[in-house]
């Protein structure tokens, strides 16, 4: 590490600069500004996933001849309520345009807005200096992610690459930059597991943990789409010699559905990111079996968590990481949590002070490095 910047210790890494943690403002820490979901999709046929079909196992999804043209179809006013619900269509799940990132983020400053975390770490289009340009345009605070999402986005030749290399090139991508862009990430994550964790994902997990006790990053977790995916992983990141107390564990809200999981998970130290708000569906196409809240729940959820002393540990967010949610499609924005989720806060009795903490002082808290360990 000596060939590397000093580590911004007390700071806030974003795109542009190193700034102080009281500047972000309001903060979304789970988000996709610019980002290509769509490999989760392998065209024409059908293609293994790890998740799909079941909580409990693995399965096949097959696009049969009559689908496929839907698969591809671009997103549009008269498909737009089928592939909110069924997620699967490849225009649906790529956002490539700055100019729309632009668009989109200008309305969330005006809103109040002041930060996004861009969790796509490499295999999900993570654009620099996309993101550099749409965070001068918009005139918002942008923190980039780094490591490596779940196995269907690994490129060839991770599963034989040594966990010491990954770990050197997260603290690359941290410290001098992505590439010779020169412009680093603020964040390790999201980190990509599925159930059961695949072991290229596990080796992952572990070179981030390595990363993150060098540097006092951040690390942020998505973890598998089943009950016990959470509560493992935390397990895997003590294992690992990594720092629970600054780990956030993305989609708590459509993984656990259960008050004492909440609480066990809450019990271990990590940040609860409700990221999903604005996402209220009963049909998910990545786990039929999924007890998805709506926003109202989400809320009692904090409720009930803020009144077991876990306050300073929760996050909350939206994950647009779909054209569906987008203003420009349709969808609420990056306001949503702005606009309606505050209000409906205050309305079942959050306080101003409560809605800061959640809002503000937390993102701060968890974006700002540390000097590691």
């Amino acid at each position: 590490m000596a060939d590397f910047p000093d580590r911004p210790a007390g700071r806030v890494r974003t795109v542009l600069a190193d700034i102080d943690p009281s500047a972000l403002g309001h903060a979304q820490p789970h988000e996709h500004v610019l980002s290509d979901m769509s490999a989760v999709i392998q065209p024409w046929g059908t293609r293994p996933v790890a998740e799909v079909a079941s909580s409990t196992g693995s399965g096949w999804l097959e696009f049969p001849a009559s689908v496929r043209a839907l698969v591809a179809e671009p997103v549009r006013p008269d498909n737009y309520d089928r592939i909110r619900r069924t997620v699967l269509n490849m225009d649906n799940l790529r956002l490539l345009s700055v100019s729309d990132a632009i668009e989109e983020l200008r309305l969330y400053r005006s809103a109040g807005g002041g930060t996004v975390v861009d969790s796509s770490p490499v295999g999900l289009g993570r654009d620099p200096a996309g993101l550099a340009t749409v965070a001068r345009a918009a005139g918002i605070h942008i923190v980039m992610g780094s490591g490596y999402y779940t196995q269907d986005y690994h490129p060839p030749g991770l599963a034989e690459r040594p966990e010491e290399a990954l770990r050197d090139e997260i603290l690359r991508d941290l410290l001098a930059g992505v590439g010779d862009s020169g412009i680093r990430a603020g964040l390790i994550g999201e980190i990509g597991l599925t159930w059961p964790v695949h072991p290229g994902e596990a080796k992952v997990l572990r070179a981030a943990c390595r990363a993150q006790v060098a540097t006092g990053a951040p690390l942020q977790i998505h973890p598998g789409r089943h009950p016990q995916a959470p509560l493992a992983a935390m397990r895997a990141v003590e294992a690992a010699g990594g720092r629970p107390e600054r780990t956030i564990m993305s989609h708590v809200d459509r993984t656990l559905w259960q008050a004492d999981d909440l609480l066990a998970l809450a019990g271990t130290g990590c940040y609860l990111e409700l990221d999903l708000f604005g996402q209220e569906s009963s049909y998910y196409a990545f786990n039929p079996d999924a007890r998805r809240p709506n926003d109202r729940t989400r809320i009692e959820w904090l409720r009930m968590l803020l009144d077991a002393g876990f306050g300073p540990r929760l996050l909350i967010s939206q994950d647009i990481c779909q054209k569906v949610y987008l203003r420009r499609y349709g969808g609420p924005g990056y306001t949503h949590i702005i606009d309606n989720a505050l209000p409906l806060m205050r309305r079942m009795g959050f306080s101003d002070a409560d809605i800061t903490m959640l809002t503000v002082d937390n993102p701060a808290s968890i974006l700002t490095w540390d000097s590691g360990r």
